[in-house]
């Protein structure tokens, strides 16, 4: 009778990183020149084209490419660009130990064991999308250095994903018909923006987003606030005066408008000159805008926030 041979694997490695699955946000403002970019960003997805939306900080490209992957109805694999980004935080790489033990007692009286101890290839976001169908959504792509994203032109054009030496299967894996990719970036005059390759470009279809305007702003304040529409119109008002400002070249986005709408309505205040709370609220929220706002050598930008609420807000 033959005892068989017994073997013991362990295996010390990163868990494979887990896809998401998103539904249309409920909440979502989607007018109707939203609706209509959603359309064709899908279009380009089913094509097989991946989705590119460009623009400044504060137009919603985030939110509009999540928006985007949940409508196409694939999982989702989210990456954050990454100055320290190297190609192997992409695709994967060596990160553990296999060890394989191997007990022989063929012979009653003479056991053999040998015991093998394998580094572990553990795949990484990009290629486990692309392995199995998921929707890529890489944001602020650029912040990652152009030498670690030079893969995605592999993936974007001939469909073929090249992997690192060291992996156990095939050196390249072809990508999955269902695959995606959407794509966010600022411009490259953005602090920690590296300018992209134009041949990785070329393999995108750019979608320009531009800052929305007043009606649109005041009606995403006022649903994802829940404030009254008045009071969101008080609000994106004032903001919309910062902005024209121009302080230190930068131009408070619809955040602002959200924080200041939210605050109002977890603290109660109104947005008028004549309630405190709000002012200092103002304040807080704007003054990354008014801080280098001098007049005879002297910071001035708490006194320009409240003469704008006044002329803004009313008393």
């Amino acid at each position: 009778m033959t005892a068989p041979a017994l073997t013991d694997h362990m295996r010390i490695a990163t868990p494979i990183p887990t896809a998401l699955c998103l539904k249309p946000r409920s909440g979502f403002v989607a007018t109707t020149q939203v609706k209509e970019i959603t359309e064709r960003a899908l279009l380009y997805l089913r094509a097989g084209y991946a989705v590119h939306f460009s623009g400044p900080a504060g137009t919603g490209k985030t939110t509009l490419a999540m928006h985007v992957a949940a409508s196409f109805g694939r999982q989702v694999v989210l990456i954050h660009g990454d100055d320290e980004f190297a190609t192997s935080d992409l695709v994967g790489e060596n990160c553990g130990y296999h060890r394989s033990r191997l007990v022989d007692n063929y012979v009653h009286s003479v056991m053999r064991t040998e015991d093998r101890l394998q580094r572990e290839w553990v795949d990484n976001r990009l290629t486990n999308a692309v392995k199995h169908g998921f929707t890529l959504v890489y944001d602020e792509f650029t912040r990652s250095r152009p030498e670690a994203n030079n893969v995605l032109l592999g993936v974007l054009e001939e469909r073929v994903l090249d992997l690192p030496r060291g992996r156990w299967e095939e050196p390249y894996l072809r990508v999955h018909p269902e695959f995606g990719a959407i794509f966010t970036s600022n411009p490259d005059e953005y602090a920690g923006v590296h300018r992209t390759q134009d041949a990785l470009l070329d393999r995108m279809i750019t979608i320009r987003l531009d800052e929305v305007d007043r009606d649109c702003e005041v009606e995403i304040v006022a649903a994802r606030s829940g404030i009254p529409e008045n009071d969101a119109k008080k609000i994106v008002d004032l903001v919309i005066a910062f902005r024209e400002l121009g302080v230190r070249n930068h131009r408070p986005t619809i955040r602002a408008s959200l924080m200041l709408s939210r605050l109002v309505r977890m603290s109660g205040a109104r947005p008028e000159a004549s309630d405190r709370r709000f002012v200092e609220i103002a304040k807080d929220v704007l003054s990354g805008d008014t801080l280098k706002v001098t007049r005879d050598g002297r910071s001035v930008g708490g006194e320009v926030v409240e003469e704008l609420v006044r002329r803004v807000c009313g008393p």
